[in-house]
């Protein structure tokens, strides 16, 4: 589980830089995470030997369609769930962590409901609340 939880973790810190840069490396991911740069080196090796992101010979980290694809599912619950605790009056920075810890372990079914009920207009559903 630990190791699942750290590619996923690995693959969308790519994703969230991406979206800020076109061009990420390795040190990038280190100074996001501060993680130590061999650290970040195993976790780029894992992806890579998954076929979720690609090394160019600069060293320039780029998300496979795979890649991008389960990187934009792990930035989906992300948000989704930091936002249903931030509309529980949890502290922002706190809703943060908490998001990223649950959203490895929660079940797609589970996930989707939790979606689905905040997606609702108020007074629909037992959250009363929309994201």
């Amino acid at each position: 589980m630990k190791d699942r939880e750290s590619s996923e973790m690995y693959l969308e810190t790519v994703y969230r830089l991406s979206i800020k840069s076109p061009t990420i490396r390795s040190v990038d991911i280190a100074e996001e995470l501060n993680y130590s740069r061999p650290s970040v080196s195993r976790g780029i090796r894992v992806l890579q030997s998954q076929g979720l992101i690609e090394l160019d010979d600069k060293s320039k980290i780029t998300l496979t369609a795979e890649g991008k694809r389960r990187a934009e599912r792990l930035y989906d619950r992300h948000k989704v769930l930091t936002a249903l605790l931030v509309s529980y009056n949890v502290p922002h920075e706190t809703a943060e962590e908490d998001a990223c810890r649950i959203e490895h372990v929660i079940s797609d079914e589970s996930f989707n409901a939790i979606k689905n009920a905040l997606a609702k207009p108020n007074g629909e559903n037992d959250v009363n609340r929309s994201i």
